[in-house]
């Protein structure tokens, strides 16, 4: 997605200003950390937990060692692994944690660039 940068909005984390695109995404995904994720989880009413957490990082571990952001049926196959359970249980467990869903509130709390088209899960 190509960022209109008369679209971008300014936030203070601690020391630093981020520049976010209209959705609330991250510009500069280099820009995260994770202050940046509970500032972001916050804003959307999380509480990050572990199981957040460990979402969070699988994510950005598949995004850096491939490139793109993970497919959300990834994550669920990561989090039903993880807890042991079947894929049609961890993708409602991962609706416990994300309730809006991969891209509107996993993505945006994993520090990824808005991906153009996607499904939900």
């Amino acid at each position: 997605m190509t960022l209109r940068t008369d679209t971008l909005s300014k936030f203070k984390a601690g020391e630093r200003t981020i520049l976010r695109d209209e959705s609330g995404f991250l510009a500069k995904p280099d820009d995260w950390d994770e202050g940046i994720a509970r500032i972001i989880a916050s804003e959307e009413d999380i509480e990050l937990n572990d199981d957040h957490w460990a979402i969070i990082y699988f994510m950005r571990t598949k995004q850096e060692e491939h490139g793109v952001s993970p497919d959300a049926r990834h994550a669920f196959s990561f989090l039903a692994e993880r807890k042991g359970v079947g894929k049609r249980e961890a993708r409602d467990i991962f609706f416990k944690l994300f309730p809006y869903g991969y891209v509107k509130q996993a993505c945006k709390i994993a520090g990824m660039v808005q991906p153009r088209a996607w499904s939900t899960g």
